[in-house]
């Protein structure tokens, strides 16, 4: 389980891509509305975000910084599955074409069939 969320190596299928997606979308939901986190995404207003931090303390930044760490390791896992170096996690960073070839690529393009430079096939391990 801690090289499925925390490695960058290695291959991961679409299907458990997903689910760690959905794991933590879930549990940054549940902390911003445990905490009333909401305001980090909604101030346009620098000194409203930290009133807000100083009511609620750092708890979500604390962690949201391993939940961002599992997200990438699950993207450039899923990059290795396209045989494509992590690196192609960087695409995006282009405006508004580059998260949509990311999605298309990591969450709906199958995996290389068979062994490939970062391993092997994940459905072939089930």
């Amino acid at each position: 389980m801690q090289k499925l969320l925390f490695s960058f190596e290695g291959r991961i299928n679409r299907a458990k891509f997903w689910l760690v997606l959905l794991g933590v979308a879930a549990v940054e939901v549940i902390v911003l509305s445990a905490t009333g986190g909401s305001a980090y995404l909604t101030a346009a207003d620098p000194a409203m975000v930290m009133q807000s931090m100083s009511a609620t303390g750092y708890i979500p930044l604390i962690i949201f910084i391993p939940l961002f760490w599992i997200g990438l390791a699950a993207n450039v896992k899923r990059w290795h599955d396209r045989d494509k170096s992590g690196w192609w996690i960087l695409i995006n960073l282009v405006p508004v074409i580059g998260g949509l070839w990311s999605l298309i690529e990591t969450g709906f393009l199958p995996g290389t069939r068979g062994s490939n430079r970062f391993g092997p096939d994940p459905l072939q391990l089930l």
